[in-house]
């Protein structure tokens, strides 16, 4: 599968290749290190350059991962990030992330548009028999997005993590491949 020039494309969004561009670089340090979308991740720490390209190094561009930028069809604007890790050929699984980094993009259903152009990558493509995904249990909208894309809630972990001098729940999540079933 040649990587660089794929496109997923979808009726609003579609998704692209990351790269180790500064252009990609400098979108991914903003929109992680924002208040809009650092709260949401487990790792809270600042996110840095060498952090990034360590993160490429490891995950993507060994193969453990599939990064994608989003970018709306109309002026292919990138508005966000959605990426597959820890993937595992063997046993056909992988663990799925978005976030939207642009906040005015929020609350027009294109996360749902995202996470399914995600899935199609995964089971069509990867051949993947299950995503699973986790997120903060009150974090109703990503919860609630998951459940919506035919997910299944597989189990809520009571005091999981420990962030900002408090404990908190985690809900893992899970997708087999429709094909599979």
């Amino acid at each position: 599968m040649k990587k660089a020039n794929l496109r997923i494309i979808g009726p609003r969004v579609y998704l692209r290749p990351i790269s180790d561009s500064k252009e990609d670089t400098e979108l991914i340090l903003r929109w992680r290190n924002s208040e809009a979308v650092r709260p949401y991740f487990i790792y809270q720490k600042p996110f840095t350059q060498e952090g990034h390209k360590q993160w490429l190094e490891n995950q993507i561009f060994s193969g453990k991962g599939f990064q994608f930028i989003v970018c709306r069809n109309e002026d292919e604007q990138p508005i966000g990030c959605t990426y597959l890790r820890d993937y595992d050929a063997y046993v056909r699984k992988a663990e799925y992330g978005v976030f939207l980094g642009e906040v005015e993009e929020r609350g027009k259903g294109l996360g749902k548009e995202v996470l399914e152009l995600t899935l199609q990558f995964a089971f069509e493509e990867l051949k993947l028999h299950k995503v699973s995904a986790r997120a903060f249990a009150d974090n109703l909208p990503s919860v609630m997005s998951f459940l919506k894309c035919g997910f299944e809630k597989e189990g809520h972990f009571k005091d999981e993590e420990y962030i900002n001098g408090e404990y908190r729940d985690i809900v893992f999540l899970g997708k087999i491949n429709p094909k599979e079933q």
